[in-house]
């Protein structure tokens, strides 16, 4: 192993309710084939996240069902980490933003701010529901944009044209909730001072190489407008504000969406603490030579590639006002703000009010992991919107899944258990055997590139060609004609065994599931490519009980390299390893789709 380490840090479902196709397809596939290939490469990961509990929405949920804020998180938490876990996301560590190890390090930073002079109080314009009294977020007021008129922007932000926005900024604003225009009222919060770090956030922005541009281009276009953002909140289910006359006020809170990011950091303590090395998470944020990379919908950019980035700058001390770090010390800053374009299905944008939607669960009631997770590598919205179609499903899963790699594992496997009933032992290869190996073996080199540079779709188009290329080999050496020639069958059907080893390997960050039943069929035992678990944990601190994903990655036997496969290894007749999908599942998941059912 070597002594490169990776933050993987996921961006976090929020969990109003259980995720779709078109979530997972952002932060979760992605980041996840990222850190199984950095595994097996030997560097030293630690993937993060949970569900993000905090913020109106879910007191909006629990206010409709007449329960509490905790119930609905509580609830959807169990939903989410159900999920992602059949999903096979291998998470070192996915908790909540409601353990109270997260409201302290919350807390923390908000202070080590404060402390520099990039948190201060001031006095403004708040959003109140003429009907209820409360106070209606940001992000639940709509209105046309100032700057581009666009009709359908948010009180934080016009997703239209990417500039901050204020409530008070809006073109006939209205609540989100119940359609009445808002009423505006003087309030006290705290802000972050987000001009304050225009020059160092330029300067990092400057210093970034190999981001997609899409996400270099929109961050840096955000450092000619920066205003400061309200810290605070007028709510009651959040983390509290750390200070007098407001720790104990029942209607302020950080806002949500700074404690969340925060999570990252809070998710990597615990892990540690959970460890059993309360400072392990230091090596992967304050070590010089560690990188981080962060992963999302384009959605969260702004988050991501601003606002994150500036808290961090800020609790180190390094913005305009200078200052000292926390006392957690000084902490990296993303290597990587690492994008993906949104999903739409079947032409339309995902909408659970709507009915445009597939829940993931539903999904995989249905269908394979590793189907849904070759489809998003192959053919997700890594750089560019993408529109899932269960037609363009069907195809890939049989075409390319089926017919082109579970094929040649089949086939193969098939014809050696039958033949020798072991791996058989090579003769002498020919030119057309060395070829081929030298094709499979070479692939490590360029695919690791594509993956280490989060170009996936590339990195998975490469390892389906090199796949065509052993199935090619096959075809062509016709080991099935061979029956008069045992020494040469046996060359053939050894070379296309490790053939299909080097292909399973460089298959194994998309498809881990089907990679682990691949290495058993050529006759391999212990585990290949571990799945994540769940474990029922109490907090650190008070006690509660609540489900995290984690698991042993560090037992895995796959490698980013190609391997011999030894000779006499026993081999029994194959089990498919994918199953090929009829026709009609297109008309009838398309009635599914309409309501037909």
């Amino acid at each position: 192993m070597s002594d490169r380490h990776i933050l993987t840090a996921v961006a976090w479902p929020y969990a109003n309710g259980p995720r779709h196709i078109g979530h997972v397809s952002g932060f979760g596939v992605p980041s996840d084939v990222f850190s199984r290939y950095h595994r097996m490469a030997g560097d030293r990961v630690l993937m993060v996240s949970g569900t993000d509990e905090h913020g109106t929405p879910i007191t909006v949920a629990a206010d409709a069902e007449g329960v509490s804020p905790r119930e609905i998180a509580d609830r959807n938490n169990r939903v989410i980490v159900d999920d992602l876990q059949s999903l096979g996301l291998s998470y070192d560590l996915f908790t909540r933003t409601t353990t109270a190890n997260h409201a302290a390090i919350s807390q923390e930073i908000f202070l080590g701010l404060l402390k520099n002079g990039y948190v201060f109080p001031k006095t403004t314009l708040g959003a109140i529901s003429p009907s209820t009294g409360r106070t209606l977020p940001d992000r639940y007021i709509e209105g046309t944009c100032p700057i581009c008129g666009y009709d359908g922007a948010r009180g934080d932000q016009c997703d239209n044209c990417g500039n901050q926005l204020d409530p008070v900024d809006l073109i006939n604003p209205r609540s989100r909730i119940n359609g009445e225009t808002p009423r505006f009222v003087e309030e006290e919060h705290y802000f972050l001072d987000l001009p304050a770090f225009t020059r160092s956030l330029g300067d990092w922005l400057d210093s970034r190489r190999g981001w997609r541009p899409n996400v270099l281009n929109f961050a840096k276009n955000l450092l000619t407008d920066l205003k400061p953002r309200s810290y605070t909140r007028d709510i009651d289910w959040g983390v509290a504000v750390p200070l007098d006359g407001w720790r104990d006020r029942p209607d302020k809170r950080i806002y949500v969406w700074f404690d969340a990011v925060v999570g990252y950091l809070s998710a990597s303590i615990e892990w540690a603490r959970r460890s059993g090395d309360d400072d392990a998470w230091r090596q992967w944020w304050q070590t010089p030579d560690s990188d981080a990379y962060y992963f999302m919908g384009k959605d969260n950019i702004v988050f991501h590639a601003e606002i994150w980035p500036a808290q961090l700058l800020g609790y180190d001390g390094e913005g305009d006002k200078g200052g000292t770090p926390g006392s957690l010390g000084r902490l990296n800053l993303p290597t990587e703000v690492v994008s993906s374009e949104f999903l739409t299905m079947e032409g339309r944008k995902f909408s659970s009010s709507r009915q445009v939607v597939i829940y993931v669960r539903d999904f995989l009631a249905r269908y394979d992991a590793d189907a849904l997770r070759y489809f998003i590598a192959a053919a997700g919205p890594e750089s560019q919107d993408t529109d899932f179609t269960w037609a363009e499903f069907l195809r890939r899963n049989n075409d390319e899944l089926v017919a082109g790699w579970g094929n040649l594992v089949n086939r193969t496997v098939s014809m050696a258990a039958k033949n020798v009933g072991a791996v058989p032992t090579p003769g002498e290869l020919t030119d057309a055997d060395r070829a081929l190996l030298s094709a499979t073996q070479g692939a490590f080199g360029p695919i690791g590139e594509l993956l280490a540079r989060n170009r996936q779709k590339a990195a998975a188009t490469e390892a389906m060609r090199v796949v065509g290329e052993a199935n090619k080999y096959l075809s062509d050496q016709a080991p099935w004609k061979l029956k008069e020639d045992p020494a040469r069958r046996d060359t053939v059907l050894h070379t296309a065994l490790q053939a299909v080893s080097d292909c399973n390997a460089l298959l194994t960050p998309f498809l881990p599931h089907s990679a682990q039943k691949v290495h058993e069929l050529l006759g391999g035992t212990g585990t290949w490519s571990p799945v994540p678990r769940i474990e029922e944990v109490t907090d650190l601190d008070d006690g509660s009980p609540y489900p995290v994903i984690t698991g042993d990655y560090g037992d895995a036997q796959a490698v980013w390299a190609s391997r011999p496969l030894p000779s006499g290894t026993p081999l029994a007749p194959p089990t498919p390893v994918f199953k090929k999908l009829d026709e009609s599942i297109v008309a009838d998941e398309l009635r599914r789709l309409e309501g037909d059912e």
